[in-house]
């Protein structure tokens, strides 16, 4: 991915631009943002690069999309319980730009200049068609692993971000106001996109080893009229822990029991440390009942923002022909070759090395700087450390400490619509130099010292 003379990734460039007219918005009253195009234009990025930007935006409640219309800024940041306090870290932080996924980038930006020297597709109707085959057969062939457990390009739908294709799914599926189970802590896109939405939220906890708990999961689906499950495929975050096959097969008996959809969430699965071992929770049931839930930025960054689902259900395919995401069709094309030439899987085994070593050295400093007032477990997965403390923190102060360092905390109840985790904490290091991190770690471990009753720090 391109960057500024900052040394920023184009996306955060859009990023900072928007904020600023977000805040000329504040002040003059007029809420309506540049179209994607106007600012594509504007700024000599692509369409996906203001795309991320907008999405990354609107994943942190500040703008809102309204179809046909355009973005907005929210009114509703205007309230008073938001001006009283400093604006948490944005969650667009669990997105850290690392040097192999740039690379990656880099290939895909190359992949779309050669194919738009060639004439081949000059209507621009007929290259978004193609464009848009290309990548879903390219899906469709990735997620197919046997006679049984196959997909067709038919089978696949594509959309903006997570959001967009959730709203446009579950309308697609009647589930609006339907009562969904979801295990938790959750992706805090998938219950964003799940209130948006309309659905009854649900969460199942975590057990004392940290795994589903199973015996409430029983409980709920038999006495809650469940219609949506949503669960991880393989690699379950923010807690960065692999779901093991003999969860797999459990959670696949009970819902065998109780029919409903089941949401798999495989947005993540990209981000193992290890290459993904074979099996899903996709791969004990019925194909039929399995909506899959993916992600393209997960492997190849923020220039490819874009979701999509694999579903068999008719009226899914009709639903999103309707709604007709605009996707850019070169971009489409692009990362089709991307997958079809095998360059995703060549750029993911250094880039899961190099977050493996990343976890490794964040989690030493963490438990050199704060190992007595935390408790966690060195993730299998993700770009970002849970930990629970010791005691609650005052996230106020907190983000006011760690202004400008290269660690972020993320409070652990924004992965719950029902205010759990308020003892837990996500943090994401999103700098490379060591000594920057070691400062920060002290930083927060000086607040949590604050916290602490004198009789207790004796």
């Amino acid at each position: 991915m391109s960057r500024s003379a900052r040394g920023e990734f184009a996306y955060q460039t859009v990023y900072r631009y928007l904020e600023r007219l977000i805040g000329e918005a504040d002040r003059n009253g007029k809420g309506r943002l540049p179209s994607l195009r106007d600012l594509a234009r504007r700024l000599r990025v692509s369409l996906a690069t203001v795309q991320s930007a907008y999405s990354l935006l609107e994943h942190e409640g500040r703008v809102r999309s309204v179809p046909k219309s355009g973005y907005f800024v929210r009114a509703c940041l205007k309230d008073e319980a938001q001006a009283a306090n400093p604006r948490p870290q944005p969650l667009s932080a669990l997105h850290v730009p690392l040097s192999c996924s740039a690379a990656l980038e880099r290939a895909l930006l190359l992949q779309e200049r050669r194919l738009s020297r060639q004439s081949a597709c000059e209507e621009s109707g007929l290259r978004r068609a193609v464009g848009g085959a290309q990548l879903r057969n390219a899906l469709a062939a990735r997620y197919t692993r046997s006679s049984r457990l196959c997909w067709s390009a038919e089978d696949v739908h594509l959309a903006t971000d997570v959001q967009a294709l959730l709203q446009t799914l579950l309308c697609a599926l009647h589930l609006r106001g339907a009562t969904a189970l979801v295990a938790s802590p959750c992706c805090w896109r998938l219950l964003r996109g799940l209130q948006l939405a309309g659905l009854r939220v649900l969460e199942v906890p975590l057990d004392a080893e940290c795994g589903l708990d199973l015996e409430v999961f029983s409980r709920l689906l038999a006495r809650e009229p469940v219609r949506l499950v949503v669960m991880p495929a393989y690699l379950s975050l923010p807690t960065g822990r692999l779901v093991t096959e003999l969860e797999q097969r459990k959670i696949a008996a009970l819902l065998a029991e109780h029919p409903a959809w089941l949401l798999e969430n495989d947005l993540d699965s990209e981000l193992c440390f290890a290459a993904p071992a074979n099996r899903r929770l996709r791969d004990w049931l019925e194909p039929k009942g399995v909506l899959v839930l993916g992600s393209l930025e997960a492997a190849v960054g923020a220039e490819a923002p874009y979701a999509f689902v694999l579903c068999r259900h008719a009226g899914v395919a009709e639903k999103f022909a309707q709604r007709g995401f605009l996707l850019p069709p070169l971009r489409q094309q692009a990362l089709a070759q991307l997958y079809v030439k095998g360059e995703v899987d060549c750029h993911l085994a250094p880039l899961r090395r190099e977050r493996e070593a990343r976890m490794q050295l964040l989690c030493q400093q963490v438990q050199l700087h704060l190992g007595e007032r935390v408790v966690f477990c060195m993730p299998q997965g993700g770009q970002a450390l849970w930990v629970r403390l010791h005691q609650p923190l005052a996230s106020n102060r907190a983000f006011e400490v760690l202004a400008g360092s290269d660690l972020l905390i993320v409070p652990g109840d924004r992965f719950s619509l029902q205010g759990r985790f308020h003892q837990c904490l996500l943090l994401v290091w999103e700098g490379s130099n060591e000594q920057n991190l070691q400062h920060a770690l002290r930083l927060l471990d000086h607040v949590l010292q604050e916290q602490v009753p004198p009789e207790d720090q004796g």
